[in-house]
């Protein structure tokens, strides 16, 4: 769910940088009265996310500007589906429009992306989450259309759980500290509410993560075959998540290995934009 705050506060950032001094083209071209019609029309299929922030973009450039939306955040859509209306001043939907598109655009990218790898796993109860590796500023919004997706979603930042990863373990280790003792302490630091996550890249390690009482083993990288064992070892004492090396090949295979959770940082990191245009009608 994107706040308020972080819409209002992404989509003027936006504008501001698109027209710091206004739109040159429409103040100098257009007649001031004009006004139009404009339909946000599918070029390709895919399913929709980013609906409030597209009529964001109208709506601070202009509040008497009226975006009628014809899906919501997660519908699926087929080409040639007009996806929104627009009707205002035409210069000051012209001013938006860009903008407009850019958030829709990357925002169903996303979604789209994201609902190809729920349908790769479909039937095997693994859930697909997202990553971090988000574009900075708009962690609300693609974290927003990875869920419009079928998606779920991780840890939203370093506040928000313990993940210790492969450089956490190398410092404990350079510091001669043992990774089921430093798990222990950790957890009687912590409120009972924080979910503790280990990375760990080989089958040797999970016994110490088990033991320290993490609630989650994020397997990094495995084989196959060494995720099949890694899951007959974790044994459903804590969660169990792959992640790396993933993609929609070989999604399935791994989905099927008996992991609980795949997260994919290609989902915001990789996702293209979907291919929407904003039309004015004419006559």
């Amino acid at each position: 769910m994107i706040t308020a705050a972080a819409l209002d506060r992404a989509v003027r950032a936006a504008l501001e940088e698109d027209a710091p001094w206004g739109d040159l083209t429409s103040s100098t071209l257009l007649p001031a009265h004009a006004t139009a019609t404009a339909d946000l029309v599918a070029r390709e299929a895919g399913t929709f996310s980013g609906g409030d922030v597209f009529a964001a973009a109208f709506a601070l450039t202009d509040p008497s500007v009226q975006v009628d939306l014809h899906v919501g955040d997660g519908d699926r859509f087929q080409p040639g589906d007009v996806l929104a209306s627009v009707i205002g001043s035409a210069r000051s939907i012209l001013t938006a429009e860009r903008v407009a598109l850019n958030f829709a655009q990357r925002m169903s990218g996303i979604a789209t992306l994201t609902a190809a790898y729920v349908d790769a796993v479909e039937g095997t109860g693994v859930r697909i989450a997202d990553t971090r590796k988000t574009t900075p500023g708009l962690r609300e919004f693609e974290r927003h259309a990875v869920v419009c997706g079928g998606g779920s979603n991780h840890r939203r930042s370093l506040s928000d759980a313990v993940m210790a990863k492969d450089n956490h373990l190398a410092v404990l280790q350079q510091d001669g500290k043992d990774l089921a003792t430093a798990l222990r302490d950790a957890l009687t630091r912590l409120p009972h509410t924080v979910h503790v996550v280990v990375e760990v890249d080989r089958l040797d390690q999970i016994p110490a993560v088990l033991d320290g009482g993490a609630h989650t083993v994020l397997l990094d990288n495995f084989s196959l075959a060494d995720l099949r064992e890694a899951v007959a070892l974790i044994g459903g004492g804590a969660t169990a998540e792959a992640s790396g090396g993933v993609n929609l090949d070989t999604v399935r295979a791994i989905a099927e290995t008996g992991v609980d959770v795949i997260s994919v940082g290609a989902l915001t990191h990789s996702a293209r934009a979907l291919d929407l245009g904003l039309d004015v009608r004419i006559g």
